[in-house]
């Protein structure tokens, strides 16, 4: 089997996880600046095989969209544009980041660990994945 990967897509920074190959557990990968998405991807797809690419979709409470939406969405157009036989796929990121901040405490992680905005990306792509893996 192939892998999955789930981004979390930002203004300045994209947290990355993936699945194992069996595609039964979320892994936090990364977190790049997401400029370098595509370069990652194109790098990535070379050395893994990639099933699926899931995108974290801003909508506010009332599915409308949000300040991030376009830039997620201008992200997708790009990812398609350079890789059309690639499924993508969006998910609900809705309280991701705060379930990244409550996880990261339980964890017993550092405070000085839980202010760095990379992990909060890193495990919000986590998050999105796991939930996506056990709705399928």
């Amino acid at each position: 089997m192939a892998r999955i990967i789930c981004v979390d897509y930002g203004g300045k920074r994209t947290g990355i996880a993936v699945t194992d190959p069996f595609q039964i557990i979320a892994t936090a990968l990364e977190t790049i600046p997401s400029k370098e998405l595509i370069p990652f991807l194109k790098k990535y797809t070379i050395t893994e095989e990639v099933e699926l690419l899931l995108i974290g979709y801003p909508l506010d409470l009332n599915d409308n969209p949000t300040h991030a939406t376009a830039l997620v969405n201008n992200a997708i157009k790009e990812i398609k544009k350079i890789f059309p036989n690639l499924p993508l796929q969006t998910v609900d990121e809705r309280f991701t980041s705060k379930m990244a901040s409550r996880a990261m405490v339980e964890m017993g992680m550092k405070k000085k660990d839980r202010q760095k905005k990379e992990n909060t990306d890193m495990i919000a792509a986590t998050i999105m994945l796991q939930e996506y893996l056990a709705n399928r």
